[in-house]
Protein backbone atom coordinates (compact mmCIF):
# COMPACT_ATOMS: atom_id res chain seq x y z
CA UNK A 1 0.00 0.00 0.00
CA UNK A 2 1.22 3.44 -0.67
CA UNK A 3 -0.13 6.85 0.95
CA UNK A 4 -0.76 9.58 -0.82
CA UNK A 5 -0.96 13.68 -0.45
CA UNK A 6 -5.34 13.97 -0.29
CA UNK A 7 -4.97 17.13 -2.81
CA UNK A 8 -2.82 15.13 -4.83
CA UNK A 9 -6.23 12.16 -5.21
CA UNK A 10 -7.68 15.88 -5.86
CA UNK A 11 -9.36 16.23 -2.63
CA UNK A 12 -9.54 19.80 -1.72
CA UNK A 13 -7.59 20.11 1.38
CA UNK A 14 -4.92 22.29 0.59
CA UNK A 15 -3.93 25.77 2.06
CA UNK A 16 -6.23 27.59 -0.72
CA UNK A 17 -9.23 24.78 -0.38
CA UNK A 18 -8.03 23.61 -3.88
CA UNK A 19 -6.30 20.54 -4.89
CA UNK A 20 -3.28 19.27 -6.79
CA UNK A 21 -4.68 16.17 -8.45
CA UNK A 22 -2.26 14.00 -10.33
CA UNK A 23 -3.91 11.44 -12.56
CA UNK A 24 -1.44 9.14 -11.49
CA UNK A 25 -2.34 9.43 -7.89
CA UNK A 26 -6.18 9.49 -8.87
CA UNK A 27 -5.04 5.99 -10.67
CA UNK A 28 -3.16 4.36 -7.38
CA UNK A 29 -6.83 5.59 -5.48
CA UNK A 30 -9.13 4.48 -7.47
CA UNK A 31 -7.54 1.01 -7.56
CA UNK A 32 -7.31 0.11 -3.98
CA UNK A 33 -3.51 0.67 -4.39
CA UNK A 34 -3.25 3.99 -2.26
CA UNK A 35 -4.40 5.64 0.81
CA UNK A 36 -5.33 9.27 1.20
CA UNK A 37 -3.81 11.79 4.32
CA UNK A 38 -3.42 14.98 4.17
CA UNK A 39 -1.09 15.93 7.68
CA UNK A 40 -2.45 19.48 7.94
CA UNK A 41 -6.20 18.82 8.50
CA UNK A 42 -5.00 15.54 10.67
CA UNK A 43 -3.03 18.31 12.74
CA UNK A 44 -6.14 20.26 13.17
CA UNK A 45 -5.52 22.75 10.97
CA UNK A 46 -8.83 24.43 9.08
CA UNK A 47 -8.91 24.45 5.11
CA UNK A 48 -8.30 27.13 4.15
CA UNK A 49 -5.76 28.41 6.17
CA UNK A 50 -3.23 31.11 5.99
CA UNK A 51 -0.24 30.05 4.12
CA UNK A 52 2.70 28.27 6.21
CA UNK A 53 6.44 27.91 5.78
CA UNK A 54 9.49 26.20 7.49
CA UNK A 55 11.39 29.08 9.53
CA UNK A 56 14.53 28.04 11.36
CA UNK A 57 12.72 24.36 11.14
CA UNK A 58 9.67 25.72 12.77
CA UNK A 59 6.24 25.91 10.69
CA UNK A 60 5.26 29.81 10.75
CA UNK A 61 2.47 30.85 8.95
CA UNK A 62 2.56 34.25 6.69
CA UNK A 63 0.92 35.80 9.86
CA UNK A 64 3.81 34.81 12.07
CA UNK A 65 1.85 32.40 14.32
CA UNK A 66 3.65 29.39 15.09
CA UNK A 67 2.11 26.20 14.16
CA UNK A 68 4.96 23.68 14.52
CA UNK A 69 2.71 22.01 16.80
CA UNK A 70 0.03 21.18 14.43
CA UNK A 71 2.24 20.04 12.09
CA UNK A 72 4.28 17.62 14.00
CA UNK A 73 0.47 16.47 15.32
CA UNK A 74 -0.06 15.77 11.69
CA UNK A 75 2.71 14.04 10.78
CA UNK A 76 2.26 11.88 13.56
CA UNK A 77 -0.97 10.74 12.68
CA UNK A 78 -0.14 10.53 9.04
CA UNK A 79 2.77 7.99 10.16
CA UNK A 80 0.30 6.10 12.30
CA UNK A 81 -1.81 6.26 8.76
CA UNK A 82 1.13 4.57 7.15
CA UNK A 83 1.75 2.16 9.83
CA UNK A 84 -1.72 0.75 10.77
CA UNK A 85 -2.12 -0.05 6.65
CA UNK A 86 1.71 -1.32 6.33
CA UNK A 87 2.94 1.52 3.78
CA UNK A 88 6.31 0.92 2.65
CA UNK A 89 5.82 4.04 0.10
CA UNK A 90 4.45 7.97 0.12
CA UNK A 91 3.80 10.18 -2.29
CA UNK A 92 3.48 13.68 -1.23
CA UNK A 93 2.80 16.84 -2.84
CA UNK A 94 6.16 18.69 -3.52
CA UNK A 95 7.14 22.34 -1.74
CA UNK A 96 4.86 21.85 1.08
CA UNK A 97 6.15 22.63 4.61
CA UNK A 98 4.40 19.24 5.50
CA UNK A 99 4.69 17.21 2.05
CA UNK A 100 7.44 18.53 0.09
CA UNK A 101 10.57 16.03 -0.01
CA UNK A 102 13.82 17.50 -1.07
CA UNK A 103 12.44 21.11 -1.85
CA UNK A 104 10.58 23.38 0.33
CA UNK A 105 9.67 27.03 0.28
CA UNK A 106 12.95 29.00 2.07
CA UNK A 107 10.91 30.49 4.13
CA UNK A 108 10.13 34.30 2.66
CA UNK A 109 6.73 33.44 0.92
CA UNK A 110 8.01 34.27 -2.13
CA UNK A 111 8.11 30.83 -3.79
CA UNK A 112 11.46 30.39 -3.67
CA UNK A 113 12.86 26.96 -3.15
CA UNK A 114 15.62 25.59 -1.09
CA UNK A 115 16.63 22.00 -0.23
CA UNK A 116 14.73 20.24 2.57
CA UNK A 117 12.18 18.28 3.93
CA UNK A 118 8.48 19.09 5.28
CA UNK A 119 7.36 17.99 8.63
CA UNK A 120 5.36 14.25 7.81
CA UNK A 121 8.35 13.92 4.96
CA UNK A 122 11.25 14.16 7.64
CA UNK A 123 9.01 11.82 10.11
CA UNK A 124 7.87 9.17 7.57
CA UNK A 125 11.34 9.12 6.13
CA UNK A 126 12.91 8.59 9.76
CA UNK A 127 10.83 5.67 10.20
CA UNK A 128 12.25 3.99 6.76
CA UNK A 129 9.18 4.80 4.46
CA UNK A 130 10.45 5.61 1.16
CA UNK A 131 9.50 9.34 0.01
CA UNK A 132 8.77 10.40 -3.46
CA UNK A 133 7.73 13.74 -4.57
CA UNK A 134 4.79 14.25 -6.32
CA UNK A 135 7.05 16.04 -9.16
CA UNK A 136 9.11 13.12 -9.53
CA UNK A 137 6.18 10.74 -11.04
Amino acid sequence: MILVSACLAGINCNYKGEHKANDKVMELVKNNEAIVACPEQLGGLPTPRVPVEIIDGKAIRKDGVDVSDEFQKGAEKTLEQCLEHKCKKAILKSFSPSCGCGKIYDGTFTGKVINGDGFTTKLLKEHGIEVVSSDDI
